[in-house]
């Protein structure tokens, strides 16, 4: 097998290819996260219910990446997401000329289920593409990529609604979106390593089975579930709290403090690079104690400091997504686009219900309630992340579990 090396051109158009769908991704899927308190203000709707713009493409996509990730190994990789990204880029544009909330959210599940295509595969792709010694740098710079998308698209949005409104924001992110797509298209290098295989169901469900059925595998995406949970949480409903007295920001302001989402650049990769040298065990653990740091330290009514915390949190997140990501690639022996596909069903599951599950918290105790139930989810993870030290080594030559 020929894998890319560090430091070839190969290396570079990969990595900045995945940088791109990366930062595609995350600029789409969360482009209606700053907007919650603006569909709640037109659309006269509760914080729970404006949370649903984003929950239902996250769950569309969740059970989408169950069929896409399959498909691709029969498809191939980059025709399927240089297919998705172009296609979600359409449809975000579209989702900007929505008359009322019921079509925007039909609009956002369609988006879900074609941007399935990207996240479902990029991993598989770097898995068997990326020479094994540099899998952790290549992996970190891909979801660093996912959060300059999450920062940039959330400031994009507040600056562009605050001067036109939150239609014009979304069809910008759109037209965007189109040209990272052309960029994806244009710069990805082609599957070296991937061998088609005959869509077959029985063996797929098989697989999918044995997935499950591994405990190492099973702990791994209950962590993606639990991280995306608190995540998720924690952005849907600090908006609320900024644009209300006593910070009464406005919408450009609050966009503008998504710019923490630049310490995730560099955790993810940091944090990736930290894991191969020192074990991807300690440093889970490491990333899940600053979550909750950074978790805890928003409970304070300095806004320096609440900011300071949002960052702390945000920089914990995507090292511990890097490493768990990642893991699943190794640990799994067989059908690694299926592996990845399930622990982004549950990452991107977590999402959903723990984005609209944090909505109940908020109405119910503020924020400080949204907060009890992030420490929760996070104190779970660190449950599973024990566990997964009395989990035997796999044996194969790839795995590091």
């Amino acid at each position: 097998m020929t894998y890319i090396q560090q430091g070839t051109s190969d290396f570079k158009k990969a990595t900045f290819g995945m940088f791109a769908g990366g930062l595609n991704t995350f600029a789409i899927l969360y482009s209606t996260q700053p907007l919650m308190p603006e569909f709640s203000r037109e659309f006269g709707i509760s914080p729970t219910v404006a949370s649903l713009s984003l929950s239902v493409s996250t769950i569309a996509m969740a059970f989408s990446m169950l069929l896409v990730g399959s498909l691709s190994e029969s498809w191939g990789r980059k025709p399927v997401m240089t297919t998705a990204l172009a296609g979600s880029a359409i449809l975000a544009v579209i989702t900007a000329f929505a008359p009322n909330f019921h079509i925007l959210l039909a609009a956002r599940v369609l988006l879900g289920i074609v941007l399935a295509g990207l996240p479902a595969i990029a991993m598989a792709y770097l898995g068997e593409e990326m020479e094994p010694g540099t899998l952790g740098v290549a992996m970190g710079l891909y979801i660093s990529g996912n959060s300059i998308g999450g920062m940039g698209g959330r400031i994009i949005v507040g600056m562009l609604t605050d001067f036109f409104n939150w239609r014009v924001a979304l069809a910008g992110i759109g037209v965007l979106a189109i040209v990272a797509s052309l960029f994806f298209w244009v710069t990805l290098p082609k599957s070296r390593n991937f061998h088609a295989q005959p869509l077959k169901v029985k063996p797929l469900l098989r697989s999918m089975i044995s997935h499950l059925r591994d405990p190492g595998l099973l702990c791994l995406y209950g962590i993606g579930f639990l991280l995306m949970g608190s995540f998720v949480m924690l952005y849907n409903y600090i908006s609320y709290q900024l644009i209300a007295p006593p910070f009464s920001l406005s919408q450009t302001l609050v966009g503008w403090i998504f710019i923490v989402y630049i310490v995730g650049t560099f955790s993810s990769t940091w944090m990736g690079r930290l894991a191969d040298r020192c074990g991807r065990r300690k440093v889970l653990w490491i990333a899940l104690s600053i979550m909750l740091a950074g978790a805890s330290a928003t409970l304070t009514t300095n806004l320096p400091l609440k900011i300071a915390g949002i960052a702390v949190f945000t920089f914990g997140f995507f090292g511990g997504h890097s490493i768990a990501s990642s893991w699943v690639g190794r640990r799994a022996a067989h059908d690694k686009a299926q592996a990845s596909s399930l622990y982004l069903f549950f990452y991107y599951a977590g999402s959903s219900i723990g984005g609209t599950v944090g909505g109940t918290f908020w109405i119910a105790f503020g924020w400080g309630g949204v907060v009890a139930a992030i420490v929760c989810l996070l104190g779970l993870a660190l449950l599973l992340s024990v566990r997964l030290t009395h989990i035997p080594v796999l044996t194969e030559k790839k795995s590091s579990v």
